[in-house]
């Protein structure tokens, strides 16, 4: 039953759109939005506060607060205001509701004694509902659903990945673990006290606490990547969390907030909601200098993250930057830089580095880099911190099939560093090499 309820959801989707394209609230989209003409809708930027053309009766600010909503990224992060946005619209009873669903198609090959094999599908299905109560209160509802956990619980291979366990006993490592069928149901409450000062709250079961940049497949710099970076667990890991409170304030190009969370990960069994706990902090600040950068530093306690090693706390702190800027003609180019540092109980102090783009040439073109570096402690059961990294380059070609549906077709390959003393379990030349299509409804 669970699996014909998601895909029911997949395929009523469209049912949910009238030829306005407007805002995701929290989600920006695979592709640019097309060049503007007389006959296409008008995109929100910087500083446009005009209503979108075919979105008359909607409010173009953000959730939380009178900014641009396209700063809005997954749960309460930002990202540029120049970035596009884009998605499936409809007015129901006062309320706007945005839909945008994602599915691929992934044949995914990694190398050596410790490479494996596998095709899979992962994606999403995003739905949200936003009413304005009135010109200084907002109310926003978000639903989002993942087929990840049809994969299985190891997730799909990928060299030099680690976090959360499979079967409840046993690490999972280089393996990306899969999300939870339920990814987000959160609701979000904004209170405008000027036009540049704004309070809100927003409640997940599960949601996305003010830690860290915005989640990868969401980020304006890698919604076109197929699979995680390594540096996940260092830095947008709890983007899925079973118990989430977050406390913020708007101050024009800023914004602080305080978020009470549940510190463990999602355990092995994804289609289920694992117990609320609320016994972890964290702290994130914000600032959109102008509107092609989004730079953020957060902290968080994380109360017992690993269900292997429920002694073992975390303190992470992070740092990012993320710019994004539209080239004409459907061309863009976004580009994002972070760190992130474990500290954990145990003594152990591990960092990583990461450095992703996405240059989009044309509007049905796009092309993508990432680079990382981590000092990881998982790879080897002696518990021995390795110095690894990755070189990811690829590329994706899309095309319109349907009235708001595309089609993609697209390769990467990742070329992995590993250090020497685990180069005989990892091969001399480890690597991993993706072929993936990709059905977008946008």
């Amino acid at each position: 039953m669970r699996r014909l309820a998601f895909a029911l959801l997949f395929v009523a989707s469209p049912a949910l759109a009238q030829s306005g394209v407007g805002d995701m609230s929290g989600m920006p989209m695979p592709s640019p939005a097309p060049t503007q003409s007389a006959s296409q809708p008008q995109q929100s930027s910087a500083g446009d506060m005009k209503s979108m053309s075919g979105m008359e009766g909607t409010a173009d600010t953000g959730l939380l607060g009178s900014y641009p909503m396209t700063r809005d990224s997954s749960g309460t992060s930002w990202q540029p205001d120049a970035s596009a946005h884009a998605g499936i619209h409809s007015m129901l009873d006062g309320w706007s509701i945005m839909a945008h669903a994602t599915l691929w198609g992934i044949y995914d090959s990694q190398s050596g004694p410790r490479g494996d094999t596998m095709i899979f599908a992962p994606g999403m299905l995003m739905v949200s509902a936003r009413r304005d109560l009135d010109p200084s209160n907002t109310l926003n509802f978000r639903v989002m659903l993942s087929p990840d956990p049809f994969m299985g619980r190891r997730g799909y291979p990928l060299l030099l990945a680690s976090g959360e366990t499979a079967n409840g006993t046993t690490p999972l490592v280089d393996h990306q673990h899969p999300h939870d069928l339920f990814m987000e149901l959160s609701g979000t409450y904004s209170h405008d006290f000027t036009q540049e000062d704004s309070a809100f709250l927003y409640l997940g079961y599960p949601g996305e606490p003010a830690l860290g940049p915005s989640a990868f497949m969401h980020r304006v710099s890698s919604m076109d990547i197929p699979e995680a970076p390594i540096t996940h667990h260092w830095m947008d890991s709890t983007h899925v969390t079973f118990g989430v409170a977050t406390a913020g304030f708007v101050h024009d190009d800023w914004k602080i907030e305080v978020s009470q969370f549940t510190g463990r990960e999602p355990d092995q069994y994804r289609f289920d909601f694992d117990q609320p706990r609320f016994d972890s902090t964290s702290v994130r600040l914000t600032w959109n200098p102008d509107a092609h950068w989004s730079l953020q530093t957060s902290w968080g306690h994380l109360n017992s993250p690993e269900q292997l090693t429920p002694s073992v706390n975390e303190n992470r702190v992070t740092a990012s930057a993320t710019y994004f800027t539209p080239l004409g003609d459907g061309s863009s180019f976004a580009a994002t830089l972070g760190w992130g540092l474990k500290d954990l109980s145990d003594g152990a102090h591990l960092n990583g580095l990461l450095l992703e783009a996405e240059y989009k040439p044309a509007r049905w073109w796009t092309t993508f880099a990432r680079a990382e570096w981590e000092q990881n402690n998982e790879l080897s059961a002696s518990g021995t911190v390795h110095d690894v990294g990755e070189l990811t380059l690829g590329g994706i070609r899309d095309w319109p099939i349907a009235p708001q549906l595309a089609f993609g077709l697209g390769a990467s390959y990742t070329y992995d560093f590993v250090s020497t003393a685990i180069i005989p379990s990892y091969g001399s030349d480890p690597h991993g090499l993706l072929g993936f299509a990709r059905l977008t409804l946008d």
